[in-house]
């Protein structure tokens, strides 16, 4: 976490501190509904995010509208010019590609660095406090037969317990900062991401080669074959684009569906 003249840089939305009311922020997070609705709970003025390479139902911008109907201002760098996940990058070379209506209303225009957005909106009145969000956790598969499968529309919510559960995450695949350790904060049975349109530097894939350093299988899905931000779109239609040397070890290749996928992880494992 930084300031940049007056601005809070994060890596993360899921970061952000207390007492950040009327803040202006840029974070690596994806554009989705999850990160925008964190944003709105922290009741910041503006806030800059990353368009995750828009994606399915273009998720990967879709808290930008939810933003708006709350008041508050707020735009998204293109995939093709700053790392997701990593706050830093996107403050020094991501370009606007998305704004929303007050962003505009306060001058962000696409091309512009993120930087010069957020300048734009200092002191923008702070976002309507949001509704409460759906279920952002929840089983897919049980474990009675083979490993608990689990749900989560953000990786940051993987708990302690998940030590012996495959987890099915609508979260980037990029890495917080560049930072391997935050690929996963538990060691799960394995795990699965989007690749946010992979993007610059490929970050959108970085967390896999992490997790094959620990010995976990790890994929990612193509972001225009399930929703960003949604774990049970990405259960349901997403396709497996990328593994890790691990996973394709299992058995876990490209082309497979998610389930396929998982399926196939868990019988490998369990032999």
């Amino acid at each position: 976490m930084s300031r940049r003249q007056g601005v809070l840089v994060l890596d993360s939305i899921t970061q952000l501190p207390a007492g950040a009311r009327g803040d202006v922020v840029i974070a690596g997070s994806h554009g989705g509904v999850y990160p925008a609705f964190l944003a709105a709970r922290g009741r910041l003025g503006g806030v800059v995010l990353h368009d995750a390479g828009i994606g399915m139902d273009e998720a990967g911008v879709a808290g930008l509208e939810y933003l708006e109907r709350l008041g508050c201002a707020a735009a998204a760098v293109a995939h093709s010019s700053a790392r997701i996940g990593d706050g830093e990058d996107v403050a020094r070379r991501g370009a606007i590609s998305r704004v929303n209506a007050p962003a505009a209303a306060r001058g962000c225009v696409l091309g512009e660095t993120a930087t010069e957005c957020a300048r734009r909106l200092a002191g923008a009145p702070a976002a309507a406090a949001p509704p409460p969000y759906r279920e952002s956790r929840f089983a897919l598969r049980t474990g009675a037969r083979g490993p608990a499968v689990w749900g989560l529309d953000s990786i940051s919510l993987a708990r302690e317990d998940d030590e012996r559960s495959i987890l099915v995450s609508g979260s980037h695949g990029g890495l917080l900062g560049g930072r391997p350790s935050s690929a996963l904060r538990v060691p799960a049975r394995a795990a699965i991401y989007n690749d946010a349109g992979v993007g610059i530097d490929d970050a959108g894939i970085a967390r896999l080669a992490a997790l094959d350093l620990r010995g976990i299988p790890a994929a990612t899905v193509g972001a225009f074959s399930a929703r960003i931000g949604s774990a049970r779109s990405s259960w349901e239609t997403g396709v497996v684009t990328h593994v890790n040397r691990t996973a394709a070890a299992l058995g876990g290749e490209p082309g497979a569906s998610c389930q396929e996928w998982v399926t196939a992880i868990a019988s490998a494992q369990d032999d």
